[in-house]
């Protein structure tokens, strides 16, 4: 049996399976199937899932970019650590509640964890293009360092690793539409987070995928020389593309801490607990593809959300186990897709002097 058609029973299995749990759930609603067919279709499911895949879903349009135009990011991971942590520090410092020149100063702090989120992917960038230094190690490097970083400073400021509690965004809510069955509270009464996560996402597919910027974010992944030649600057064209990831993962790491935690952790894998890895795995199943990463997301983060709701249930499982649900099921889905094919050029060094 050859690897395709493996994977097509494989995929036809786990519809099955799938269509099976509807249908006993469907049939018996008081059994475990019937209780997760009804956490999985409650409007306030898909809310927390929305929420859960802002980081996700906004650092892996961010690692399209630069993995498209030739660089390797793997440091995602760190970006959404430093700019979470520094977003609440930056909150905590300013006020909290107040405002400064008449900005909320939890805007300001989201800002400030954007801009730190660029710092780190701009020293990455120097470090890989300027230096030529391995991208693999480079990025274990910003995570290495962003994972130690965060609970260092927040001893120094609040005496432990983690933070203080700050002021999150709260929902917006728009009136009429939000009054509309199941899709009103989930889209029209949510966090601002989720709308920059929708518009970040719409943002970065039509870049990528109707503006020359685009072509030559692909390009310099693809045939950086043919790039060259035409008289673009490769370097230049992959520095800005790491600098979007980070403004992206910015975007994704300070909306988590102030739209959803409202705090940090920097304990263990901190708060971000592998989101920035998650996001690697996301634009894979999504070839390189901004929206579909944002659905790839959106399976991973409701799946956490459905066994976050199994926890308080107190079903009579090990919650070890619940939790390795989400992860588990990532894996099973890069199984079914099979290998994407990465840009000929990702992770190579390109010097416009050689032939």
């Amino acid at each position: 049996m050859n690897k395709g058609a493996g994977r097509t029973y494989l995929t036809a299995a786990v519809g099955v399976l799938m269509a099976a749990v509807v249908v006993f759930g469907l049939a018996f609603p008081d059994s475990t199937a019937g209780f997760l067919l009804h956490v999985a279709t409650r409007p306030s499911t898909t809310e927390r899932g929305l929420r859960l895949a802002v980081p996700i879903a906004l650092a892996a349009v961010g690692g399209i970019f630069a993995e498209k135009s030739g660089v390797i990011n793997i440091g995602i991971e760190g970006l959404l650590i430093v700019s979470a942590f520094t977003a609440v520090v930056a909150t905590h410092l300013l006020g909290g509640q107040g405002a400064t020149l008449f900005v909320p100063n939890v805007w300001l702090g989201f800002f400030v964890g954007v801009l730190a989120s660029v710092a780190f992917a701009l020293l990455f960038a120097v470090v890989c293009i300027e230096f030529k230094a391995d991208q693999i190690i480079a990025g274990l490097a910003v995570w290495l360092i962003a994972l130690g970083l965060a609970p260092f400073v927040s001893q120094i400021i609040f005496g432990r690793r983690n933070t203080e509690s700050v002021p999150t965004f709260g929902d917006w809510t728009v009136p009429v539409l939000s009054e509309i069955p199941f899709v009103g509270p989930v889209f029209f009464d949510a966090g601002p987070e989720v709308y920059i996560m929708l518009a970040g996402t719409g943002v970065g597919w039509y870049l990528l995928n109707r503006t020359a910027f685009g072509r030559w974010v692909r390009a310099s992944g693809e045939n950086p020389k043919a790039l060259d030649t035409a008289g673009v600057d490769v370097r230049l064209v992959r520095y800005k593309s790491v600098l979007l990831s980070g403004v992206f993962a910015g975007l994704g790491g300070a909306g988590l801490a102030l739209g959803h935690l409202g705090r940090f952790a920097g304990g263990g894998q901190t708060d971000i607990q592998g989101r920035g890895f998650i996001a690697i795995a996301t634009y894979l199943f999504g070839n390189y593809n901004p929206l579909g990463a944002l659905g790839a997301s959106f399976l991973f983060s409701g799946l956490e959300a459905i066994q976050l709701r199994m926890q308080v249930q107190g079903f009579a499982i090990p919650s070890e186990l619940v939790r390795t649900i989400p992860y588990v099921t990532v894996i099973v889905v890069l199984v079914l897709v099979g290998r994407t094919r990465i840009p000929e050029a990702a992770g190579e060094y390109y010097d416009p002097g050689e032939d």
